[in-house]
């Protein structure tokens, strides 16, 4: 089935399409034009800290809100708000104003990322028949991977000739025309009386979410990934590159990364993966050996090599993931299921990302590297030793190995 197709699916995936591309310049533009407005790395950071933390904290009320308004209308809000505080910030940009602006909008884009995040994922089973979920979600992964491949690189270009500003200017504009387009799909939002507080329907969420194994193992796995692999594998990985490989040699390593994504979600639209939690687990434990070869000193073209099989195993345990949540997870639990799902696994990385260059001080970068890529293997591996994380989506699964997901038109 081609999701395409359908008018509804077809719709959203121009939206998401035009956004995606949109803000994939966005993160090294803004970075090289606060750069370029205060000369701080600090500066930077607390830009990018601003974004962060209201994001995660924000997570569970927008998976609550999504399921009590229904995921269309809140993305065309947050889509429009998103668009209006771009503009906003590439107008502070092109005519200097004070830095604490951009720390306010930053703020505030974190604010309406916590919303976005949990009704993108719920809406989409209500575009698609659920034997057409997984071409979505490939469909989907495709543009997003293909995006994370150019936009470096043309955000790059748009700083050295025309300025960060009119990259910002540009996510902007896509957020504006992403709104439009999601004003016209023909899904109706399911409303329902509110007659619970909103705090009744998150522990409600809760409950669902601690009841389902598979569900709550694979978070917790992610919970440690997180943990050990973003401090490790996105600031020891420069470190270790700059004493042997050099800058050029990581940029080629990210790409290739990459790169295996971008095929990976290519392939998928066509290749059908019979137990996709079971299948994607296997594959990430593929994704903890590069981390492992970059304390060992493997080599550049060694690592590379390695690192786009990762890629390859990562995005395809990405669109499994995201398969086996639209198919077996209620769709009126969906968008708070997702909302525990991305808090629990984006929780740790903070505490990642500022432990890991104490214990490189303390016990060596590359020791910490390998300890890192052996916890990320362990982890993604423990789920495993679970029933229903291995029989979902088979003939032998039982109690939640059903599809629920329909399709609304």
């Amino acid at each position: 089935m081609n999701p395409l197709r359908g008018k509804p699916f077809r719709r959203f995936f121009v939206a998401r399409s035009i956004s995606v591309v949109g803000s994939a310049v966005t993160p090294v533009s803004l970075a090289f034009a606060v750069l370029q407005l205060t000369g701080s790395a600090k500066d930077l950071s607390f830009v990018v800290t601003a974004m962060l933390v209201p994001n995660i904290a924000l997570l569970l009320i927008g998976g609550g809100i999504a399921d009590r308004v229904g995921q269309a209308a809140l993305l065309r809000l947050t889509h429009f708000g998103s668009g209006l505080s771009q503009g906003a910030m590439a107008y502070c940009l092109f005519t200097k104003q004070p830095f604490g602006w951009l720390i306010a909008l930053s703020f505030l884009n974190g604010v309406l990322g916590a919303f976005t995040g949990p009704a993108l994922s719920g809406i989409v089973p209500q575009l698609v028949a659920p034997e057409g979920l997984q071409r979505a979600n490939s469909l989907l992964a495709s543009v997003g991977n293909a995006a994370k491949v150019a936009g470096p690189s043309v955000a790059g270009v748009l700083v050295a000739t025309v300025g960060g500003g009119w990259a910002l200017a540009a996510d902007s504009v896509s957020f504006l025309v992403a709104a439009i387009v999601l004003s016209f799909l023909p899904v109706q939002d399911r409303r329902r009386k509110n007659t619970t507080r909103l705090v009744t329907d998150l522990r409600e969420g809760w409950a669902y979410f601690r009841s389902t194994s598979w569900l709550w193992s694979v978070t917790a796995a992610f919970t440690v990934v997180n943990l050990v692999q973003m401090g490790g594998w996105q600031l020891l990985g420069p470190v270790l590159a700059k004493g042997s490989f050099g800058a050029g040699g990581w940029g080629a390593i990210l790409s290739c990364r990459a790169a295996g994504a971008l095929v990976a979600s290519v392939l998928m639209i066509r290749y059908t993966a019979k137990r996709p939690l079971f299948s994607g687990q296997l594959a990430m434990m593929v994704a903890a050996v590069p981390l492992m070869l970059l304390g060992l000193d493997a080599g550049v073209v060694v690592i590379a090599a390695v690192t786009f099989v990762a890629g390859l195993a990562t995005g395809f345990a990405d669109i499994c993931w995201d398969t086996s949540l639209h198919t077996y997870v209620p769709k009126e639990m969906m968008s708070r299921a997702v909302s525990y799902d991305q808090f629990g696994s984006y929780c740790a990385i903070p505490i990642g990302q500022l432990s890991v260059i104490p214990l490189a001080a303390a016990f060596g970068a590359r020791h910490v590297a390998f300890a890192a890529g052996v916890v990320f293997l362990v982890a993604m591996a423990a789920p495993l030793a679970l029933g229903p994380v291995r029989r979902l989506g088979s003939e032998a699964s039982a109690g939640g190995g059903q599809p629920v997901a329909t399709v609304t038109t």
